[in-house]
């Protein structure tokens, strides 16, 4: 898919490392918008070393489930040879839904740093906080907002873009 949106924006008030691994999550929600996808990305680190990586591919794969986190933590537990992945951090460009809430749950990640709020199916604040419920047995903590203008713009963009397209082809249908 034609268009990019990477480096057009710079915020130096964060924390170097979540700025740097969202940067990086970034580069990956741009493979998803290449490929057609909804661009969100994911990185899971420990230690500042990589242990998955992922990008939506629900369009591609077919599948409901291969959100960027999931495929990132999937990707780690093969890495690791095991589905609890302690001391992590998932980085993600969009908060997550409630089915990545609950992997994260499951799979015992230490934190979750997030760019954009997604109000609509947001469970990390914006709906619920899956995240921090008692009654779960893992509780992880969260930061919000990383780079959350750059976050939000990509998928504007994206969604602007997609609009156009779909624009262009019913006027030329006509």
């Amino acid at each position: 898919m034609k268009g990019s949106f990477l480096n057009s924006h710079n915020n130096s008030t964060l924390s170097k490392s979540d700025e740097q691994w969202m940067e990086h999550a970034l580069s990956l929600a741009q493979k998803a918008w290449d490929m057609g996808e909804v661009p969100v990305g994911a990185v899971l680190v420990r230690d500042d070393i990589i242990l998955g990586e992922g990008w939506n591919q629900s369009i591609s794969l077919h599948d409901p489930s291969a959100h960027a986190e999931m495929l990132a933590i999937r990707q780690a537990g093969h890495h690791e040879q095991n589905y609890r992945l302690l001391n992590c951090t998932l980085y993600v460009t969009l908060e997550p839904c409630s089915m990545c809430a609950g992997l994260l749950v499951h799979s015992r990640i230490k934190r979750v740093v997030f760019g954009a709020p997604d109000y609509k199916t947001g469970c990390v604040g914006s709906l619920m906080n899956l995240l921090s419920d008692e009654r779960l047995n893992h509780q992880v903590d969260v930061s919000g907002g990383i780079l959350e203008a750059q976050c939000a713009e990509m998928l504007s963009s994206f969604f602007k873009f997609r609009r156009a397209q779909k624009k262009a082809l019913k006027k030329g249908a006509d």
